[in-house]
């Protein structure tokens, strides 16, 4: 269960069609590898996601992925505490609020790669109520020592 490279995140924007067909398999024009070139520089740390967050974007609407991406973004260049809260437990949550939602992604910092920092996005959710539930907490825990459970063996 390993994240999926960063740059993966263009293939939820970049799109010729919009539609969620095209989502996986985009065709990424030339101009976006500058992009991903000034993307790689000016990050505090670089966000990746688990099978259950892609599962979780791949439901949601093109638009609303697009403004995910886009606060996920903007955490990463600005580590904002009103987009990127610590819960509990070492946990995190990137927030979005869209078209009414209040959506979750909940993650957590890698930082055994020396020359990195990593956030590992585990499982995304619309919140309901005021707090965030307890089960989601406890999920991302169990999702976070998977991982690092997985990253030891390799």
């Amino acid at each position: 269960m390993q994240p999926n490279i960063a740059a993966n995140r263009l293939m939820y924007i970049v799109t010729k069609e919009e539609s969620k067909d095209k989502l996986r398999f985009p065709n990424i024009e030339t101009f976006y590898i500058f992009d991903i070139l000034i993307w790689l520089v000016m990050r505090y740390f670089e966000t990746r996601f688990m099978e259950e967050a892609d599962e979780f974007l791949s439901q949601l609407d093109l638009k609303t992925v697009k403004k995910i991406l886009y606060n996920i973004d903007l955490v990463e260049q600005t580590n904002d505490p009103k987009l990127f809260k610590k819960l509990q437990n070492d946990i995190w949550e990137l927030r979005t609020i869209f078209g009414g939602l209040q959506i979750r992604l909940l993650a957590f910092w890698d930082k055994s790669d020396n020359k990195k920092t990593l956030v590992i996005a585990t499982h995304g959710f619309i919140k309901k109520v005021d707090k965030i539930p307890k089960g989601e907490i406890e999920r991302a825990v169990r999702l976070r020592d998977k991982y690092f459970i997985t990253a030891s063996k390799n």
